[in-house]
């Protein structure tokens, strides 16, 4: 019933801090499977789905005011989706997968977004993971290599001196943490994405490949925060 209650307000246009405090409190109370049996619905997911700005393909992401409570719905959706096995079937059916290459495609060249992209990243881990029909639609239709090697290479602030060589820059600092975990979340996602692609068929699938290697080559030269974020990225 308390779920059920904070979707409701949710549902209606209320406040900003209003509706992160409600999403703030889902996010817990997600963690709970026997929690979440009842509310996970379509209607539910269409809700979060909105606030995350995954119901739309066009408007850009401008307002700032907005973006907490587009990462709290993010968190809410990576939660619901790991522990429900209605919500994985729902997120087929809703296209999220399509829906959040869209939002990361909206997050480049853009300030202020990297919460908004480290969760939109680790939700489409997650799908790529437990689904391997979402797999096979990112890399077919979605161009999802392309879209995570392209979240990676701006998440690593890569500059190039070759079409597949990346510049060597051994006094640059090290990444910030929330640069280095967007990094790990792309690496995640590319890897469960790639993980059948052993056979190229394409000279664009070549190029693609050949272009990620340069990345991959550059994250294994590039330093996290600390020495144990520096282990997890590589």
């Amino acid at each position: 019933k308390l779920c059920e209650g904070i979707l409701n307000i949710l549902e209606n246009d209320t406040k900003t801090s209003c509706q992160v405090a409600c999403l703030e409190a889902l996010r817990i109370l997600s963690r709970d499977k026997k929690v979440l049996v009842p509310v996970t619905t379509k209607r539910n997911m269409q809700i979060l789905m909105k606030l995350a700005k995954l119901d739309t393909m066009e408007d850009p992401l401008e307002k700032v005011s907005e973006f907490p409570v587009i990462v709290e719905a993010l968190k809410c959706l990576c939660n619901i989706i790991f522990n429900s096995s209605v919500a994985q079937k729902l997120s087929l059916e809703l296209n999220l997968a399509a829906m959040l290459c869209n939002l990361l495609q909206k997050c480049k060249g853009r300030q202020l977004v990297d919460d908004i992209k480290c969760f939109g990243l680790r939700l489409l881990f997650l799908l790529s993971l437990l689904h391997t029909d979402i797999r096979a639609q990112l890399r077919q239709e979605l161009q999802g290599v392309q879209v995570l090697t392209q979240a990676l290479e701006s998440s690593l602030s890569v500059r190039w001196t070759e079409e597949y060589k990346a510049a060597e820059d051994h006094d640059r600092p090290p990444l910030s943490l929330q640069e280095t975990d967007c990094a790990i979340e792309a690496l995640k996602a590319l890897f469960n994405v790639t993980l059948d692609s052993w056979n190229v068929h394409s000279k664009n699938e070549s190029h693609q490949f050949r272009y990620m290697a340069a990345i991959l080559r550059h994250c294994l030269l590039t330093t996290g925060p600390t020495e144990e974020k520096t282990e997890e990225l590589h």
